[in-house]
């Protein structure tokens, strides 16, 4: 299962209380106070891991609590600190705060870290308030609660390039043909209803990229048309974006690529301005010339660079590869 989003109660632990306490010793008299302090609570801590490709292993793990400290003793001694509370994630994961939405970390190297919420102070002990004047203090300090709150773990796939485009432009088929994924392929729209990931190499894998596709915009996706911009997310971390244009569907290639840029502006403006590629598809089933001519003009007026690819019989893969390699500087 493809989980991309938990929400998760995380409560950290206690802190221990100071202990009230007296040396009491055989020919020791008025031995003054040895209240020990209480130990710290255990935090909560979020870490990136290789060893996870999605959140679905926190699925049914709705609260997550660090352990709580032991109290001070007598004899000076001090209570043991709470063990932390690590979960594990994806790399490539964001956490926030659920309430605030506001984000707490970016966890995207394998073994990156993040404090979500902090265990509580251990209180201190009698032996710290003795004075001059107060030389038998019959009170310590309790210890602090730890803090608790409620936080959202997003995926993003680390990933170099994005194909997009409306459903069946063929992303799925051009991410067979490339890397050794193998996403479901149909000739209905939505086949791909979660993202996939395809390592790209050249020269014996001296150069690789990652490609993700994701499921199909249509126009109105930003308001919950199809499967909407639930799996945008996805590209935010791409440098380049392949747009896919359908040559040989009925919707003329200008207004596929005003719908893909609409919709892309209105999840982030920034995807908008990406690096892009304009990508014709299926060019083993057109036969109109002026099918190509429109892209490489949509293109000129958008100052982007375009290709002409058939995911099926070869043509156009090993130019558009090279041209995506050296926009990306590993050409």
């Amino acid at each position: 299962m493809f989980l991309d989003e938990v929400h998760i109660f995380v409560k950290a632990g206690d802190g221990g209380n100071g202990c009230v306490s007296f040396r009491r010793e055989k020919y020791v008299p008025r031995g003054g106070p040895n209240g020990g302090d209480g130990g710290n609570g255990g935090n909560v801590i979020v870490r990136a891991s290789v060893h996870w490709a999605t959140l679905a292993h926190l699925y049914n793990r709705h609260h997550v609590k660090a352990g709580r400290a032991e109290h001070g003793r007598g004899s000076n001694q001090s209570g043991a600190s709470g063990e932390d509370a690590v979960v594990e994630v994806p790399c490539g994961t964001v956490v926030r705060d659920f309430e605030s939405g506001e984000p707490l970390a970016d966890l995207v190297a394998d073994g990156e870290a993040a404090v979500v919420a902090r265990g509580g102070h251990g209180g201190r002990g009698n032996q710290h308030f003795a004075t001059p004047t107060r030389q038998a203090p019959r009170f310590a300090e309790p210890g602090t609660p730890g803090e608790e709150r409620h936080i959202r773990l997003e995926l993003k796939l680390l990933a170099d390039v994005g194909l997009v485009g409306l459903p069946n432009a063929g992303k799925s088929t051009l991410l067979a043909r490339i890397s050794a994924a193998r996403p479901k392929i149909a000739d209905y729209p939505f086949t791909t209803l979660e993202p996939h990931l395809g390592v790209v190499s050249r020269d014996g894998g001296a150069r690789s990229l990652v490609f993700a596709d994701i499921p199909g915009l249509i126009e109105g996706a930003h308001v919950g048309a199809g499967l909407g911009h639930r799996f945008l997310r996805h590209i935010e971390r791409c440098r380049i974006l392949l747009q896919l244009v359908d040559l040989a569907s009925d919707v003329p290639v200008r207004r596929q690529v005003e719908v893909l840029r609409q919709e892309l502006a209105m999840h982030d403006a920034t995807l908008a301005e990406r690096t892009a590629i304009l990508v014709g598809t299926k060019a083993d089933a057109v036969s109109d010339p002026a099918r190509r001519r429109e892209l490489e003009a949509v293109a000129a007026a958008m100052s982007v660079p375009c290709t002409v690819i058939s995911a099926v019989s070869g043509e156009g893969i090993e130019g558009m590869l090279e041209m995506v390699f050296a926009l990306s500087g590993r050409g």
